[in-house]
């Protein structure tokens, strides 16, 4: 039985109970809780602890593949360090500095987002389990994830070309 109320169920149960009495004495409301409760141990229970975990998961990944992408940018730049300096030095602007490493960054998270996407298209029909009421090839899903990939690829990249902006040319061609 199903009663909608606005007010707490512990001040309209006893009343409940009474009136299921009236109606028919072999009837006891013995397991009353609100649809809140009954859902949180019921049908949804499992899936929402998949989705939460899951959620946790790629969360995780993508901490872990925005710090892996920055400290990748940081070594390229260290490593480019003198030839960074000597474009400096012959007059390339800081923004195109931080472009040729943000486009470094960039190309690499392109090339692992098409794969990602390949990937997920081959296994989307082991997901199709998993999903409530959404296409695991949801084209809206898939758009806001290489989003943010690629924003996250630009965050991770930043540091690193503001750095390569720093580098002085003297000390760079003195380095090695």
């Amino acid at each position: 039985m199903a009663v909608r109320t606005e007010v707490e169920l512990a001040s309209v149960l006893p009343e409940l109970r009474g009136a299921t009495r009236d109606f028919d004495s072999r009837i006891d409301v013995w397991q009353a809780r609100t649809l809140r409760e009954h859902l949180a141990d019921g049908p949804l229970a499992q899936p929402r602890t998949s989705a939460l975990l899951l959620s946790g998961f790629g969360l995780a990944a993508l901490l872990l593949a925005a710090i892996g992408l920055y400290g990748v940018m940081a070594l390229a730049v260290r490593e480019r360090t003198q030839e960074l300096g000597i474009r400096n030095a012959l007059g390339a602007t800081a923004a195109r500095l931080r472009w040729e490493v943000l486009r470094d960054a960039l190309s690499t998270t392109v090339v692992g987002v098409g794969l990602g996407l390949g990937i997920a298209l081959l296994v989307s029909r082991l997901l199709v389990g998993m999903l409530f009421q959404v296409s695991p090839l949801d084209p809206v899903t898939l758009a806001a994830v290489c989003a943010a990939l690629l924003t996250v690829s630009v965050m991770a990249g930043y540091l690193p070309a503001r750095q390569a902006t720093k580098i002085e040319p003297m000390g760079a061609l003195r380095a090695d």
